[in-house]
């Protein structure tokens, strides 16, 4: 869990894996190999570049000393607030970690789109949106990559041959998107709550059907 603001500086943070992430989790630009390289906020452990991480605060569970930290942490920790931050949230920049931890299913899928080659992207159907489907890059990424609301699209899970073997396609009109999970039974629950979907209906049962 992720330490709340009065904690900020006093506790040392889970760190998030380098590896969990592919873009800032402030300014949510893409990591690149040479100019935005991978930083950690020593206060709240998120992954950001470096000029979300040109902030240095003392913090207490390190002796005092004066450590890197994110803008936002900064800000908590000396004490004042960042008006503009509390701007609404478009439908793309809802975090990972939090529909991830409330949703109707989520795991890793292959995905391509067109003649694109297939990419890895970790999928996401919430609880209070069970009728759109979330596609990050990563499990802790706070911006998605893309959202295919379901309702109206037609289910296709039989794979061509030149498919990956596990694979399912969403049609409508001039759409097709193509999905392949790494086995059936994860193919077969992602099929069950998108046949759902697709005639605007959501899983009767609420439970999990999380993979990780």
């Amino acid at each position: 869990p992720l330490l709340q603001n009065a904690e900020l500086g006093k506790r040392a943070p889970r760190w998030i894996r380098d590896n969990e992430v592919t873009m800032c989790m402030k300014c949510k630009e893409p990591f690149n190999a040479l100019t935005r390289r991978r930083h950690h906020c020593r206060a709240c452990g998120h992954v950001v570049c470096w000029k979300c991480s040109d902030y240095k605060a003392h913090l207490e569970y390190d002796g005092n000393k004066l450590n890197k930290v994110c803008k936002d942490c900064y800000h908590v920790i000396i004490g004042c607030t960042d008006s503009e931050e509390k701007k609404k949230k478009g439908i793309l920049e809802i975090e990972s970690a939090e529909v991830s931890g409330n949703s109707v299913i989520c795991s890793f899928l292959q995905y391509m789109e067109k003649s694109k080659p297939w990419q890895k992207a970790w999928c996401v159907i919430p609880k209070q949106e069970a009728l759109v489907l979330y596609m990050y890059g990563a499990p802790q990424d706070v911006k998605a990559l893309a959202t295919i609301p379901l309702l109206g699209y037609t289910v296709d899970d039989t794979p061509r041959s030149a498919d990956l073997p596990h694979s399912f396609k969403l049609t409508q009109s001039k759409s097709v998107h193509s999905f392949a999970a790494d086995n059936e039974e994860l193919k077969q629950k992602w099929l069950k709550v998108i046949h759902l979907a697709v005639k605007g209906e959501t899983p009767e049962c609420q439970n999990e059907l999380q993979v990780n």
